[in-house]
């Protein structure tokens, strides 16, 4: 099982293989490709840092203790309905996605995250919505 914020959730769905660091990317592709292969996989919703944030750089201020942050997760668990504290499958929360989010709500929810410029998540939550899954990352 997985312990995983908000906003990473969404993070996971534009996983595209980029990252802080070599072991950070490393870190999240193994998440990544597992929940791909095995979407029965458990994840349990976490306030706070999680299972990718243990391969964050220490380089200078620890961005998964920025309010922004846990504000972001909020709203990401409020729009899926799914709240901290549960457990639930990939496939469930990949299930949400279709149910709950439209890619255009990346602009809205994750406005100020530095990823979004990329165009990865938006692709990301248009695979999930059309039952195509997550991207194969190698």
């Amino acid at each position: 099982m997985y312990k995983l914020r908000g906003h990473h959730l969404f993070c996971l769905l534009g996983y595209r293989g980029m990252g802080y660091s070599k072991e950070y990317v490393e870190n999240m592709t193994r998440i990544h490709q597992t929940l791909r292969a095995n979407p029965k996989t458990l994840v349990q919703l976490v306030k706070g840092p999680d299972h990718l944030c243990e391969k964050y750089p220490n380089s200078g201020e620890y961005h998964c203790q920025d309010d922004n942050i846990y504000d972001r997760d909020a709203v990401i668990l409020e729009k899926l309905g799914l709240h901290i504290g549960q457990i639930v499958s990939w496939e469930d929360i990949e299930s949400s996605v279709q149910q709950h989010v439209i890619p255009s709500d990346i602009g809205i929810v994750c406005e100020t995250c530095s990823w979004r410029s990329y165009g990865v998540c938006e692709e990301g939550v248009q695979r999930i919505t059309t039952g195509n899954g997550l991207w194969e990352v190698k």
